[in-house]
């Protein structure tokens, strides 16, 4: 098998540290991901067993209390591997960091229990990337940003310790859904709210052509915790 598909956590490593996130790819060529502070977007191509690729790192975290790993933006970023297994390895890098090497790692990520897509009416939700920023509702402190993919009714997405896989339906600028937040990464108390946890959330909510917000409440072992997501849109993505 040469060709990616579906959902894929990422862990890479350089001089100046390590991360992880999560990445969605098509049979056709087409890259989809992002942490908690970047989004990376771009495709790949196949030929003789080598899988090149080239993606845009785009920061979508500008918190003020943000400190990305690395001071650039908006740079294109080129990577050669090859399956291992049912993994990738990938090295490569950007102009815009000379003398960095990027070594990386796609894993697959099992969303064979995920539900069955809904519903898209009259006027749906884009299909697209989207950066993810949540804040939590009832006087508990705390939020995250991910990205997340949307597409024919799917939820596909994840930051850097979490994956994201569920359905929504949409029509006429409404929509809900479900998804079940999973720990791809251990988050080492870093995200001490769901770590550890596999956690059920529904949602409801509005959208428009840019974006989407919503309330959702997650049941994170026996408690019940609400919160609300704002998603702006990063590109659109084929139909």
């Amino acid at each position: 098998m040469t060709l990616l598909n579906g959902l894929y956590k990422f862990s890479f490593k350089t001089v100046r540290g390590t991360g992880c996130g999560v990445m969605f790819a098509t049979p056709s060529g087409k890259l989809y991901g992002g942490n908690s502070g970047s989004s990376f977007i771009g495709g790949y191509t196949v030929q003789d067993g080598v899988i090149s690729s080239e993606l845009k790192m785009s920061r979508h975290n500008h918190d003020p209390g943000y400190v990305p790993m690395f001071p650039v933006d908006n740079v294109i970023m080129r990577f050669k591997g090859a399956h291992h297994g049912n993994e990738v390895h990938f090295e490569g890098g950007t102009d815009a960091l000379p003398g960095i090497v990027f070594t990386s790692i796609l894993t697959p990520i099992d969303d064979a229990d995920a539900p069955p897509p809904g519903a898209i009416g009259p006027n749906g939700l884009i299909n697209g990337l989207y950066s993810i920023h949540i804040r939590m509702l009832d006087g508990i402190d705390g939020g995250n940003t991910g990205v997340m993919m949307l597409h024919d009714g799917r939820i596909r997405g994840g930051d850097a310790y979490f994956d994201y896989i569920g359905a929504y339906t949409a029509a006429n600028g409404k929509w809900k859904g479900e998804l079940v937040n999973r720990e791809h990464t251990p988050s080492i108390g870093e995200r001490p709210l769901f770590g550890g946890h596999e956690v059920g959330v529904g949602f409801s909510g509005t959208y428009d052509r840019d974006g989407a917000e919503g309330e959702a409440t997650a049941l994170a072992g026996k408690r019940s915790i609400r919160f609300k997501a704002v998603l702006r849109k990063l590109v659109e993505a084929e139909s």
